[in-house]
C-alpha cells in the first residue's frame, strides 16, 4: 500500500510473498471442499432449508422499535446526512485522499463496510440509502402541485428486468475503482456521483420506488449479503433470528441475478491480479492504451468467471436432465463464494484505512494509517481461510439445493459438476492470493 491513493483505487496493496507454503495452501483447500462433498453425499439425502418459511421470532417489542416510523426516518436522515457530508467534502476539500474523506467514505466505508453491516443486521441498506430518502421528498413536492402538473403514476417494472440494471451499475462501480484513470479525485467522484444520483431519480419518477429495490446497485448488493445474516424476516414479515443458510436458500432467482454475483466475483479477482507485475506491464505496453486494456481485462475476468458457471449448469443439465431454470437454480451457492473473496481482499482496507476515514471525517485531517492488527503470517492464514470456507459453505447450499430438486439416483451426479467449479474458483483464488 504504497500510498492513500493506490490503495483506495485498487481495494488492497500488494499481496506477493505471502508467508504461507503454496503447496499446503493448495492441498488443504481441496482436501476441504473434496472431504466436504464426500460427507454430505454420504450423510445429507433430503433438503434442510426452508428458505423464508424458518426463523425463530424475536420479542414483539423488538419487532415494534425496529418497524416503528421514528426509526425509519431515523435511519433515513441518518443516510442523507452521511451522503451530504461526502458532498460538502468533495465540492471543498481537497483533491488529496490522505487528506479528504469523501474517497474513503466511497471505497472503503461504503464499498467494503457494506458487507459486514448487511452480515450483521441485514439489508441496511435499504433503509440508509438516500437515494430512497430523495425520492420520497421530491414525490411529496410534487404531489402538492395541482392535478394537472403531477407527473404520471408509477408504471409496473417489466419481469424480463429483474436484476440486470443493479447487474451494470456494480460494474460501473468497479470499473469506477479497478480501472479509472483518477478514482480518487473530488472531480471524478463529483461526476460519478452525479450521473449515478440523476439516473436513478429518473427511472424511480418513471418506475415508483421499487426501482430502487430491483436496481440499484449498492440494494442488490446489500440485499444480496443480508441472505448470510443471521437476522432476516419470514414470509409473514416477522423478524426473526434463523439458520442463515436458510436467509441464503431464500435468494429470489430473478433475471440478472447470476451476472449480479458474477461481477462481485469476477471484479474482486481482476483487483487481486491487476497489481500482477505481468499484467502491470501488459497494461503499460499496450498499444490500446491503460484504461482500454484495464477495461478489456476487467471484462475478461468477469466473462470467465460466468462462463465458467454457464459450463457448470449445462453439464448439470446433461448429468440430470432438463430442469426449469438451471442457470439460477444455483446462483445463491456463489453469495458466500463472493464473501470470501471479498472478505480475502478487503479485510485489510477497512481495519486500516475506515478507521482512518472516520478520524478525517470528525476534523483531523492528519490522521496517522492504523497498523493492521494481524502480522503477515495471521493475514495470509485469515485470507486463504477465508476463501476455503466461502467455497465449503458455497459446496453445502449447492447441494441443499439438488436433493431437493433431482431424484436421489442423480442428485450426486448432479453436483459433481458443481464441485469442479467450486475447486476451480477455490483454486483460482488461492493462486491470486499467493501470486
Amino acid at each position: 500500500m504504497a500510498d492513500a491513493l493506490t490503495v483506495l483505487a485498487h481495494g488492497i496493496g500488494s499481496q506477493h510473498d505471502l508467508p504461507i507454503s503454496p503447496f499446503y495452501a493448495f492441498a488443504g483447500a481441496f482436501a476441504a471442499l473434496f472431504v466436504s462433498f464426500l460427507a454430505l453425499g454420504l450423510l445429507w439425502s433430503s433438503s434442510r432449508f426452508r428458505g423464508d418459511r424458518s426463523g425463530r421470532p424475536l420479542p414483539a417489542v423488538i419487532q415494534r422499535a425496529a418497524d416503528a416510523p421514528a426509526t425509519r426516518t431515523a435511519l433515513r436522515g441518518l443516510g442523507l446526512a452521511a451522503a451530504l457530508a461526502v458532498l460538502l467534502h468533495l465540492l471543498l476539500g481537497p483533491d488529496d485522499p490522505a487528506h479528504n474523506p469523501a474517497p474513503g467514505a466511497v471505497y472503503v466505508l461504503l464499498w467494503v463496510g457494506l458487507v459486514p453491516a448487511s452480515l450483521l443486521l441485514g439489508p441496511v441498506w435499504r433503509l440508509l440509502n438516500p437515494l430512497r430518502t430523495l425520492h420520497r421528498l421530491l414525490s411529496r413536492l410534487l404531489h402538492r402541485l395541482p392535478a394537472r402538473r403531477r407527473p404520471a403514476a408509477a408504471r409496473p417494472l417489466p419481469a424480463r428486468l429483474g436484476q440486470w440494471p443493479a447487474a451494470a451499475g456494480l460494474f460501473a462501480f468497479t470499473w469506477l475503482e479497478l480501472v479509472a484513470p483518477d478514482p480518487a479525485s473530488t472531480t471524478t467522484l463529483l461526476t460519478a456521483l452525479t450521473l449515478y444520483t440523476a439516473a436513478h431519480l429518473a427511472l424511480a419518477a418513471r418506475f415508483g420506488e421499487r426501482w430502487f429495490a430491483e436496481a440499484d446497485a449498492f440494494e442488490a448488493y446489500s440485499a444480496l449479503f443480508a441472505r448470510l445474516s443471521p437476522l432476516g424476516r419470514r414470509s409473514d414479515g416477522r423478524l426473526v433470528l434463523r439458520n442463515p443458510f436458510d436467509g441464503l436458500d431464500a435468494t429470489p432467482e430473478r433475471p440478472g441475478l447470476v451476472a449480479t454475483v458474477c461481477v462481485l466475483l469476477g471484479s474482486t479477482a481482476y483487483d487481486g491480479y491487476s497489481d500482477n507485475p505481468s499484467w502491470i506491464n501488459t497494461i503499460q505496453t499496450s498499444p490500446l492504451g491503460r484504461t482500454p486494456t484495464a477495461t478489456l481485462g476487467l471484462l475478461g475476468s468477469i466473462a470467465l468467471v460466468a462462463t465458467l458457471y454457464c459450463l457448470c449448469a449445462a453439464a448439470t443439465r446433461l448429468a440430470c436432465g432438463p430442469h426449469p431454470g438451471p442457470l439460477t437454480a444455483f446462483a445463491h451457492s456463489l453469495v458466500p463464494i463472493a464473501l470470501g473473496y471479498l472478505t480475502a481482499h478487503y479485510f485489510s482496507l477497512l481495519v486500516t484505512e475506515g478507521p482512518r476515514t472516520v478520524i478525517m471525517a470528525v476534523g483531523t485531517d492528519n490522521a496517522s494509517k492504523s497498523l493492521p492488527p494481524l502480522g503477515p503470517g495471521g493475514l495470509a492464514t485469515l485470507q486463504v481461510l477465508a476463501v476455503v470456507t466461502g467455497h465449503v459453505l458455497g459446496v453445502i447450499a449447492a447441494h441443499d439445493r439438488c436433493v431437493r430438486l433431482f431424484p436421489p439416483a442423480r442428485a450426486v451426479a448432479s453436483q459433481l459438476p458443481l464441485l469442479a467449479l467450486m475447486i476451480t474458483y477455490t483454486l483460482g483464488g488461492i493462486g491470486l492470493l499467493l501470486n
